[in-house]
């Protein structure tokens, strides 16, 4: 997707207090309007933080799609670009309603339209909404006639947003497809931008699929296989790196070239396709024998999976290559266990 590419058409910004500890909804009077150069740096801190964002989701409600408040009104917009400044009441005033956790910040609410979002090499339009929670300090040098005077502001970073959504216009009908970061998602309170607010669910694409089967397998090989098999650390460790490099040397998902190449042994096989089974069901996840691998998430899934040997408080052995260069034994004098390392030579 090429975000530098957008054009910032319209945008308005309303303020949400949290309606449980008796905050207001302020909101504008009219769309904002700048110049041409202001217009370029809003578009740029607004889109920002969307070139790292590659789960997609999709609108959702239990009963029917036309129930999802943002949905309609975002359906709404496309269709009638005229009525941004109702609609954007309509989404703000639904936000307000949805601040009902004690834990939930006030802050400004940004709500923008674009046009050409290139995604899949086709010119889409978009509806961006964004949360500001957080204040930064600023201070501002202001020269006078015979001196500097030094004042500080509080206002908001736009490059450190901490909630967004950009709403693209394709797949209507299946509840649009959308982008989602949230710096501050981690406590309870946080989930009403997703759950109460939004009302998504993730879609099941490249970056998902390649994101979920690693860490599954990551998962297998660390938690469940040693409960079924009497492994090694080295030995896990071993099919931890196969997992990685077979994904990242083919650009293309397998299922059955992925088990004769890692796991290798029809026990082992057969083990895992039962957890990978349970693991599906228990997070409503679909059949995925084959699927194009996303480089980004297996970029991503590389960080958490480590080839390390954690030995007491002294030592960490890295392992990378081949395992039969290892060996682990116990001394009876020291009554301690111990680890033999083949190498040809130091670096």
């Amino acid at each position: 997707m090429i975000l530098t590419e957008a054009i910032l058409e319209r945008f308005i910004v309303h303020y949400t207090g949290n309606k449980q500890n008796g905050g207001a909804l302020l909101l504008s009077r009219q769309e904002q309007k700048t110049d041409i150069e202001l217009r370029e740096k809003m578009r740029e801190a607004l889109l920002e933080k969307f070139s790292n964002c590659h789960e997609r989701y999709t609108f959702h409600h239990p009963s029917s799609l036309e129930f999802n408040e943002v949905y309609n009104f975002s359906s709404r917009l496309f269709q009638e670009p005229a009525e941004f400044y109702d609609a954007s009441v309509k989404i703000a005033s639904h936000l307000f309603e949805a601040s009902v956790h004690p834990k939930i910040k006030p802050g400004e609410l940004y709500i923008a339209s674009f046009s050409n979002v290139i995604i899949d090499e086709q010119s889409v339009n978009a509806i961006g909404l964004f949360k500001a929670e957080t204040k930064t300090l600023f201070a501002d040098l202001i020269p006078s006639m015979d001196d500097l005077d030094l004042q500080l502001k509080e206002g908001v970073e736009l490059s450190r947003l901490d909630k967004g959504c950009l709403i693209l216009q394709l797949e209507e009908d299946k509840g649009f497809e959308l982008l989602i970061f949230d710096s501050n998602g981690k406590g309870e309170e946080a989930q009403y931008w997703k759950d109460k607010f939004l009302s998504v669910m993730i879609r099941q694409n490249a970056f998902l699929h390649t994101q979920d089967f690693l860490s599954m397998t990551k998962n297998y090989v660390t938690q469940h296989m040693p409960d079924e098999f009497e492994v090694s650390k080295t030995e896990q460790i071993d099919i931890l790196n196969r997992s990685m490099d077979y994904f990242k040397t083919h650009s293309n998902f397998n299922k059955s070239e992925f088990e004769t190449e890692v796991l290798h042994h029809e026990d082992l096989i057969n083990s895992f396709r039962n957890y990978d089974q349970q693991h599906r069901q228990s997070n409503e996840m679909g059949d995925r024998n084959e699927f194009e691998i996303s480089t980004h998430a297996v970029k991503k899934q590389a960080r958490v999976f480590k080839s390390v040997i954690k030995l007491d408080k002294n030592f960490h052995i890295y392992i990378h290559g081949d395992r039969q260069l290892i060996e682990k034994g116990y001394d009876d004098g020291l009554q301690k266990h111990y680890y033999k390392i083949y190498f040809d030579q130091e670096a």
